[in-house]
């Protein structure tokens, strides 16, 4: 049996959202799953059954600006990295572990999800004891092959100014994203320029905690996903020296289904089985 469930979650400064949650009887780890860029929770809900199908408890985090999200970005509403990794995260973090204390956690995410499950992890080691990612990678312009890296730089500075100019990026307008605020897409892209994680308002140094996260780290890698490709992990996997790290390649076959940088939400069950079949590497927490 598994048990639907969505969790109330108020951050400190007014934000509140739910976590949608699949909990499986008898479930043996709980994981907290960041969604990628402009995409709502409830698209990994099939994700997070076929997880629940093999006993691990699902949160999926809703993004600010998002879903069941109060806010929404605009002129006077504005956030980046520093809301989402200081605020928004540990309220998501802290109702999972209120309601479910005795389940060992394990934090991932897809695309910008697993870059920022990276961050959080970084920024607090005793919130998991295990990094998942899919589809997930640095968008550092230099992580990427040629042709495609030689024009990355001008759309890295054309987002940030296009948001700055509307207020907000208007993602469903341009296909990228969602509708985003200003400051997460200027966050964004300084990584995309500089290869290096930071935040406006932030003193942490992310890279140099990032180089200490000491986890087991399993990431999927789709073979036809030309926004992430095994160079932009590779950049990524490379912040975390001190992690044990594994890559699995799919492909279409093994998917059932274009493996490409969505597709699989649709089909999510090869994706699940591989996380599932090596929960037992994860550090006990909390």
């Amino acid at each position: 049996m598994i048990e639907s469930r969505e969790l109330e979650v108020h951050g400190e400064d007014g934000h509140h959202w739910s976590l949608s949650a699949r909990i499986p009887e008898n479930a043996h780890a709980a994981l907290l799953w960041l969604p990628a860029l402009g995409v709502a929770a409830r698209h990994y809900l099939p994700f997070a059954d076929a997880l629940a199908a093999h006993g691990i408890a699902v949160f999926a985090h809703e993004w600010r600006g998002n879903g069941s999200s109060n806010s929404r970005a605009d002129r006077d509403h504005d956030w980046g990295y520093r809301e989402l990794l200081m605020f928004d995260l540990p309220a998501s973090e802290a109702a999972i572990a209120g309601a479910y204390p005795h389940l060992p956690r394990i934090i991932g995410g897809h695309s910008l999800g697993g870059q920022l499950a990276c961050c959080r992890l970084a920024l607090s080691p005793e919130s998991a004891g295990a990094l998942w990612l899919v589809a997930s990678g640095s968008p550092y312009w230099r992580a990427f092959p040629a042709p495609i890296r030689y024009g990355l730089p001008l759309v890295y500075r054309f987002l940030p100014w296009l948001a700055r100019k509307r207020g907000a990026l208007p993602g469903r307008l341009i296909g990228f994203g969602g509708n985003e605020a200003r400051s997460l897409i200027a966050d964004w892209a300084r990584t995309a320029l500089s290869g290096v994680y930071a935040a406006q308002g932030m003193t942490e140094d992310i890279d140099v905690a990032m180089a200490n996260i000491d986890a087991p780290t399993r990431a999927v890698l789709l073979s036809n996903d030309w926004l992430v490709p095994e160079s932009s992990l590779n950049f990524l996997l490379s912040k975390l020296p001190r992690s044990s790290t594994a890559i699995e390649t799919l492909d279409a076959q093994a998917l059932g289904i274009a493996a490409d940088h969505f597709a699989w939400m649709q089909q999510p069950q090869a994706v699940a089985r591989h996380f599932a079949e090596r929960t037992t590497d994860m550090a006990p927490h909390p």
